[in-house]
């Protein structure tokens, strides 16, 4: 049987703060247990403050626990340093935010290219080939040029897309990634993470506040107060 990508140990974080009437405690998520398959496309939604985005950050290596365990594959990264976290972060994990933060300087080939030559995982000739091919995956070839300025939104976000698979990532980490976007640049990217998923067997898990973006993943975990009020199966 073939190990969980992502497997949590009874999860704790709690945020302490200070204020004139002493030391103040807010427990965003007080014990989460589950597993995320190799290959599973899972959606994390819930009312905001339901702890969707700590959840995703806390898988992600961004933040630790405040208590239990987090394992990526056979690596307990709960327990790691910043600098093991920034190995992992850089060569397992891809992340996708809500805003792309592309390098405005650069064209989208460039942005590509970036983290594949900092982490000098491939030489410049691959690292550019490799780009290339990543953005002609997302519909961009013919963009390879452009500056962020140049191109749309949608566009901007499958750029990043593009970026965040430049490693070659076990597991691919999104946060409302269609939240800028209207409904139909929203479903280009639905499109996208669906085909990275069927045909590359990529493991994503996006947090959303989009329903019906949600109802087209294989699993839907529904957080209430930092709880799985629902963990829903639907396509395998």
């Amino acid at each position: 049987m073939q190990k969980p990508i992502i497997r949590l140990e009874h999860v704790c974080k709690t945020l302490i703060s200070k204020s004139n009437e002493g030391i103040i405690e807010n427990t965003i998520l007080p014990d989460l247990s589950f597993n995320i398959e190799q290959g599973e496309f899972t959606a994390i939604t819930g009312p905001s403050g339901s702890g969707k985005t700590t959840l995703l950050y806390l898988m992600g290596g961004l933040d630790k626990p405040s208590s239990g365990k987090i394992f990526l594959n056979d690596w307990e990264i709960s327990q790691m340093n910043e600098d093991e976290l920034a190995v992992i972060r850089n060569d397992k994990l891809g992340f996708v935010y809500q805003f792309h933060f592309l390098l405005p300087e650069f064209s989208a080939l460039e942005n590509v290219m970036i983290p594949m030559l900092a982490r000098g995982k491939f030489g410049q000739k691959q690292a550019k080939e490799r780009a290339k091919a990543l953005l002609s995956q997302v519909g961009l070839y013919e963009k390879l040029s452009s500056k962020p300025n140049q191109l749309s939104g949608g566009q901007q976000q499958r750029v990043a897309i593009a970026r965040s698979l430049a490693n070659e990532p076990v597991v691919l980490l999104a946060d409302e990634p269609t939240g800028n976007l209207d409904s139909h640049n929203s479903a280009l990217i639905y499109d996208l993470f669906k085909r990275l998923n069927e045909e590359n067997g990529q493991s994503i898990i996006i947090v959303t506040h989009d329903e019906h973006f949600a109802s087209k993943t294989d699993r839907i975990l529904h957080l209430l107060d930092g709880r799985i009020d629902k963990d829903q199966v639907l396509h395998n």
